[in-house]
């Protein structure tokens, strides 16, 4: 089974106890800052499930509120926008061409309206339910694409304003000591008609599970 070194050197693996807990959440300070910050900073961090799945994060796109025309909140709030004015920390899920679910990490100062949407990851642990969540034939395709992040993870609208500082949902991020790369790879976001022109993508330069979308 995989393992990953945990902040405090604890090894886990998956849904052994035998291997000590799983790593600690990110405190909510990391996700207190501008979200192009904290979306080069999740790069390398590992998104945990308490069920024994965890994923290495290698893609995120910034996202900025009011700034932001590209954004769910430019135009202020809403019933369905409404977790990304919350408290920085905790999860904005949304549903998207009507079969798909995508997640973001809320970020900054209360009622700014910014995160960071998870683009794609790179399957640590839990690859078994992971395999059984998506039914591909390749495990590079997984998790490679934010969609298919939150399916491999079996993330839907119960996650929307989960907080992964508390975990209180059983997801949150977590530090295993690997480090951002010193330079990211950087683009103009996927799929965007508004916004198209800012170059707020980033991802793991060479890594395989970086999604095949095309920048705008």
């Amino acid at each position: 089974m995989e393992t990953q070194e945990g902040p405090a050197g604890n090894t886990w693996s998956g849904t052994d106890p035998s291997a000590g807990p799983p790593p600690a959440p990110l405190p909510r300070s990391f996700f207190q800052r501008d979200a192009r910050v904290v979306a080069r900073a999740l790069l390398g961090k590992v998104l945990v499930r308490d069920d024994g799945r965890s994923a290495r994060i290698v893609e995120t796109e910034a996202y900025r509120g009011s700034l932001d025309p590209g954004s769910h909140t430019y135009r202020g709030p809403t019933p369905r926008n409404a977790t990304m004015f919350g408290p920085a920390g905790h999860l904005y899920v949304y549903f998207t061409y009507g079969m798909h679910w995508c997640a973001n990490a809320v970020c900054g100062d209360e009622s700014d309206g910014t995160a960071v949407l998870l683009r794609a990851a790179a399957p640590l642990t839990g690859l078994e339910a992971m395999r059984d969540a998506r039914r591909v034939r390749r495990d590079v395709d997984l998790c490679n694409g934010p969609a298919k992040l939150c399916q491999a993870f079996g993330v839907d609208r119960a996650f929307d304003g989960a907080d992964v500082v508390a975990a209180d949902r059983g997801l949150w991020f977590a530090d295993d000591g690997t480090a951002p790369p010193r330079r990211p790879g950087n683009s103009t976001r996927v799929g965007l008609t508004q916004g198209r022109d800012h170059p707020w993508r980033w991802w793991v330069p060479g890594d395989p599970n970086v999604s095949k979308g095309r920048p705008s």
